[in-house]
């Protein structure tokens, strides 16, 4: 088993940012940022040294009074390497067998960077042991969207990319300039307005924001090198902002939010534009919308938003789903029938306390 350390950190890095399935939630940047995680990440290498796969490992620890009981081992968008290359992928899974020894975790879940109708990925994924849930259609019942909007923007130019969208998606951009929104990258004291947007974002769409410490946290680990934060302004007022994560080849809109006024002067078309632009700019080959639904019915309450994204005439990308493989069918069970339950009751009563503006 060969784990990441202060020797070969970098070397993991690079290899993280030049391949194709490398990801930002499998960087060491961002397992600072999940600090109630442990993180620990396995490789695999060739004869020569050369790392041939990855897989960065966030740990959530169950302790009583001080002592680890259980964990939960997660490995977001993992693993990254030749996703047909079972040798090395069943490498990593065994290395993280051997981690989850250290840590008492009952299961090992991963979601995938890869489309659905890949089945022998699929396959190889079976033949080493994993279950695959792969009825999940709404943002809740998954942790990273299993549908996305993805935009290829390589070798492309503006007015390549502009054409290409939608009209009314080309008309609503152009409004916004035409009505003087403005667009600036903001600094960390800056997130306290984006918050404040988030929160009333929130409130009107019915889901749960986290605090403001999450975002700055956020900030120092990935700011400026791969994290931005735009706001887009009118009359002088910030009225929508959004947080673009640059990593290896890929740009993804992590993060928006719209205040309640001044919606018909369209900020929120002018800042997808601008993130796509900064997608060009680092000479990137995807710009990731991230999440929508994968009900695509006009009555379904989220379809606005997959509305919204394919106006820019991205792929619309299903992904594989959520792999696990339990590990300690007890501690899972229990997992399943007390702790989830309580979290998703936690949840809701924040999500309340939240619309009554406590």
């Amino acid at each position: 088993m060969i784990l990441v350390n202060d020797e070969n950190r970098e070397k993991y890095i690079e290899f993280l940012q030049k391949h194709p399935k490398g990801h930002f939630l499998q960087s060491p940047e961002w397992a600072k940022v999940k600090k109630e995680w442990l993180n620990e990440v396995v490789l695999v290498e060739d004869e020569q040294g050369k790392i041939k796969g990855s897989m960065s490992l966030l740990i959530r620890p169950f302790k009583f009074h001080g002592k680890l009981i259980t964990s939960l081992m997660y490995s977001p968008r993992g693993p990254v390497c030749d996703i047909h290359d079972k040798e090395t992928f069943q490498k990593l899974v065994e290395s993280a067998k051997e981690v989850a020894k250290k840590y008492k975790s009952f299961i090992l879940c991963l979601d995938p960077d890869i489309p659905s109708d890949d089945k022998e990925f699929e396959n190889i994924a079976k033949e080493i042991g994993f279950k695959i849930k792969s009825d999940a259609k709404d943002f809740s019942q998954v942790i990273q969207p299993r549908y996305v909007f993805r935009l290829n923007v390589k070798d492309k130019t503006e007015e390549e990319l502009l054409k290409s969208f939608h009209e009314k998606t080309r008309y609503n951009i152009r409004l916004a300039i035409k009505r003087g929104v403005t667009v600036r990258e903001g600094t960390r004291e800056d997130l306290k307005t984006f918050h404040k947007i988030m929160l009333e974002t929130g409130v009107r769409d019915n889901f749960l924001i986290r605090p403001l410490e999450y975002f700055e946290k956020m900030y120092d680990e990935l700011a400026p090198n791969y994290m931005k934060l735009l706001i887009a302004e009118y009359e002088g007022n910030p009225i929508a902002a959004v947080i673009p994560i640059i990593y290896g080849n890929k740009v993804w809109y992590l993060y928006g939010a719209s205040s309640n006024e001044y919606r018909n002067v369209m900020p929120n078309y002018l800042l997808q534009w601008e993130q796509i632009k900064l997608a060009l700019e680092n000479h990137c080959d995807i710009y990731d919308f991230r999440g929508v639904s994968g009900h695509v019915d006009e009555n379904h309450p989220q379809y606005g938003i997959y509305k919204f994204k394919k106006g820019f005439n991205g792929d619309f990308v299903e992904f594989v789903g959520e792999l696990y493989m339990v590990l300690n069918p007890f501690m899972n069970f229990l997992y399943e029938k007390v702790v989830r339950p309580m979290r998703s009751m936690k949840i809701r009563k924040a999500m309340r306390a939240e619309k009554a503006g406590k």
